[in-house]
């Protein structure tokens, strides 16, 4: 039988087509970019084709070099599954487990839950990559990560959901704000302009348009956040309102504020869950996590 690639030859690859860069790439995979060229040339001479264009200053990956990469993360997916199907056998919740969060779940809930977690499961491996909920899930269908805490609704195929608690809406407004009336819960009260929201690719910003019944586009800011952060420190400064889930005005990030929250109607809120890939062998154990999360997940008392 002829030479065929190996794993890790694939995962270098796999990682050079999605940075297009291979300081980026090497860097991903934690290892010297003279190492990682060294792997990549090595799996164009075993196969005997042209992956990489290098004859722009930056990487250009060839079209059949596309389809390689397509393919391979099939084959690493699929490795995946058999390693999987191997733990089957093994107590669950113990070994390796990468879990993808979104940014405004996880400075929230992460904290308090997992110190619980440790303690109740020594020898969970428990690997934590944060980032947008479109990214965590390519990562995911990529076989990179194992499993998803997310915040729904949100288009996600082929895979389980399991809702785990809501996280209900606030209208967060400084103290003395000239943006809100008496009837704070009516959104057609506020003027034009006046509701500050996370920028585009934060699932929060549609959920909290959603949630809270934002359906006149004049209301919404052309300003926008990159981060929950910002979003508080811009409200803070009476530059408009905003939406805040649960799990965000009971952590310190309002702590040192002139921000004032308020309730909204109980419709207005967003569900936490988990996400996994339908193929996984692990589902069982993924709800046994999903179980202990909701159990021990308590919002602070209200101040």
């Amino acid at each position: 039988m002829s030479h065929l690639p190996t794993t890790k030859q694939l995962r270098y690859f796999v990682a050079l087509e999605h940075h297009e860069h291979f300081g980026k790439a090497a860097e991903s995979c934690f290892v010297s970019q003279p190492a990682f060229s060294v792997a990549i040339k090595e799996l164009e001479n075993m196969l005997n084709i042209q992956l990489v264009d290098r004859t722009n200053k930056n990487v250009t990956i060839t079209s059949l070099g596309r389809d390689i990469a397509r393919q391979a993360r099939v084959v690493l997916r699929d490795l995946e599954d058999l390693v999987e199907m191997a733990r089957g056998n093994q107590a669950p919740l113990t070994g390796q487990l990468k879990l993808g969060v979104i940014p405004t779940i996880a400075p929230f809930l992460l904290p308090a839950l997992l110190p619980a977690l440790r303690e109740a499961y020594p020898d969970l491996r428990l690997y934590l990559k944060e980032d947008l909920t479109e990214r965590v899930y390519e990562r995911l269908m990529e076989g990179e990560l194992d499993l998803l805490l997310v915040a729904l609704p949100y288009e996600l195929r082929n895979v389980v959901e399991m809702p785990l608690f809501d996280d209900h809406f606030f209208l967060a407004h400084h103290k003395r704000s000239r943006f809100v009336s008496a009837d704070y819960a009516n959104v057609s009260l506020l003027p034009s302009d006046s509701v500050l929201l996370l920028e585009d690719g934060h699932c929060l910003r549609d959920h909290a348009l959603s949630a809270c019944n934002i359906k006149n586009a004049d209301k919404v800011s052309s300003i926008t956040a990159t981060s929950l952060l910002t979003l508080v420190q811009m409200v803070d400064a009476d530059l408009g309102v905003t939406y805040l889930p649960e799990m965000a005005i009971h952590s310190p990030l309002l702590k040192n504020t002139q921000i004032a929250t308020e309730p909204l109607e109980p419709g207005s809120y967003r569900q936490i869950g988990l996400v996994w890939r339908k193929a996984s062998t692990r589902h069982d154990e993924f709800a046994m996590l999903g179980d202990f999360i909701r159990s021990h997940y308590r919002p602070a008392a209200e101040t």
